[in-house]
């Protein structure tokens, strides 16, 4: 059930995307008086299509192709490579009649959506919910460094005080794209020691499955446990709600992170833990899986947070900083791979990798807040110079306005040829790259 209501929320978040782009194109076009002869999610590869039907002289459907969507747009050279209408002469409701700056705004319109699209939806969110986040200072004990973060040297309990010198008001700032992109520098107490760290160029390499590598976003809390699994080998040891696991083979864990930490280090074996329990002390032996858990979910200590408020008009900059941030955010980790800064198959994610962020459970604050952030990515990759693509036929189009004269239709044939190659590529390459990750994950 969980896969289905992954792949269920993946389907809806990218169709809503990818028919608000189409819309775009197809209003900007209608707009101009340009026929439109389709309107597709999904690709009709060969002509079939899992629904259709026609309306005021349009084929709207759904192919069974899911690698996006299009509108065929009459007199234009596109992915359907229907050329058979460029053989006449033009006619006035044309893509190839028109001046080349309606052509260029029908163009760039899918992506003109996405934008307003992702700048809407983080808008909504931050009238709704406003911005939630944890004070540093209510973060006491300190952070929990994913591997990353151990590879360049921080310890748990770190107190990260200031980046570049500026002090840290927020905790969520530590893993804010502005430090892990721009090899910052953090001020950091470490009991009474005060040391400096500076983010690695190509730490985004072992960022793959999210800023939790380098530092975990919950900060460093105590626990306990707040319920036992059933049949679970914390069950059969004794553990109950309530207790509080004090040590493991005689070593403190007086925090979740240090927990883990010791049973990662005796998988498949049996541990003897220091229980208390309603003020008496336990021991408890129990065996470890090969997973490194016992079975129990813990409860965390509560941190304390605080919530700013906007109104509707002053929630638009905030959203629109928060989506912006996202297209910017894009610019940066691509220079990064033509810099050889960042590993090009660490750089990118599929569908595979979309739905597990996603998640197993229906979450529509978590919903919309990716939909809102993978409109701004295809607005940005949509928008590169690559032919087939919204940014290689305005590329295309700039050029013929410098010239004063259109491409060849050959040479644009060829392109488009070109472009979808290596698109179908890139995408077989995205779509394994996801399973390769999955596969080493697991």
């Amino acid at each position: 059930m969980s896969i289905v209501i992954m792949v269920g929320q993946l389907i809806l978040g990218l169709s809503i995307l990818v028919i608000l782009h189409e819309l775009g194109h197809f209003l900007a076009a209608r707009a101009f008086g340009i026929k439109v002869e389709k309107f597709y999610l999904f690709f009709d590869a060969w002509n079939f299509s899992l629904f259709k039907f026609n309306y005021k002289g349009v084929e709207y459907g759904i192919g069974w192709l899911p690698l996006g969507g299009y509108v065929k747009i009459a007199g234009m050279i596109d992915e359907s490579m229907d050329t058979d209408q460029l053989a006449g002469p033009p006619q006035p409701w044309e893509f190839r009649s028109k001046p080349a700056w309606q052509r260029l705004i029908v163009m760039l319109a899918g992506i003109i959506v996405n934008i307003i699209l992702g700048i809407f939806i983080f808008w909504m969110l931050t009238v709704k919910y406003g911005e939630t986040y944890t004070p540093i200072a209510n973060a006491q004990y300190g952070i929990v460094p994913g591997e990353a973060g151990i590879k360049m040297g921080l310890k748990a309990g770190d107190q990260i005080y200031a980046v570049n010198g500026v002090p840290i008001k927020r905790f969520e700032d530590i893993t804010s794209s502005n430090v892990l992109l721009n090899q910052s520098v953090l001020d950091v107490k470490r009991g009474d020691e005060l040391l400096t760290f500076t983010i690695p160029k190509g730490i985004l390499n072992d960022l793959s499955d999210g800023p939790d590598q380098f530092v975990s976003r919950d900060p460093r809390t105590l626990f306990m446990v707040d319920s036992v699994v059933a049949g679970s080998n914390a069950q059969k040891a004794g553990l109950k709600k309530g207790d509080s696991i004090l040590a493991v083979n005689n070593s403190p864990v007086h925090f979740f992170d240090q927990l883990q930490s010791q049973l990662q280090s005796n998988k498949s074996k049996s541990v003897t833990l220091s229980v208390k329990r309603n003020g008496t002390m336990l021991q408890l032996t129990s065996n470890v899986t090969a997973e490194g858990t016992l079975g129990f979910i813990a409860k965390r200590d509560p941190l304390k947070q605080d919530t700013l408020r906007y109104g509707f008009l002053a929630s638009l900059p905030i959203g629109a900083s928060k989506a912006l941030g996202t297209f910017t955010d894009n610019a940066k980790g691509l220079g990064k791979v033509f810099t050889g800064d960042v590993k090009f198959n660490k750089a990118v994610s599929g569908p595979v990798k979309i739905a597990t962020m996603f998640g197993s459970q229906i979450d529509w604050v978590r919903f919309w807040s990716l939909v809102g952030l993978l409109s701004m990515v295809l607005a940005f990759t949509n928008l590169l110079p690559i032919p087939a693509l919204d940014g290689g036929h305005s590329l295309f189009l700039l050029i013929e306005m410098i010239k004063g004269k259109p491409l060849s239709d050959k040479f644009l044939e060829r392109a488009q040829i070109v472009g979808f190659v290596l698109l179908i590529t890139l995408m077989v390459f995205v779509f394994g790259n996801d399973i390769f990750r999955q596969i080493v994950k697991h």
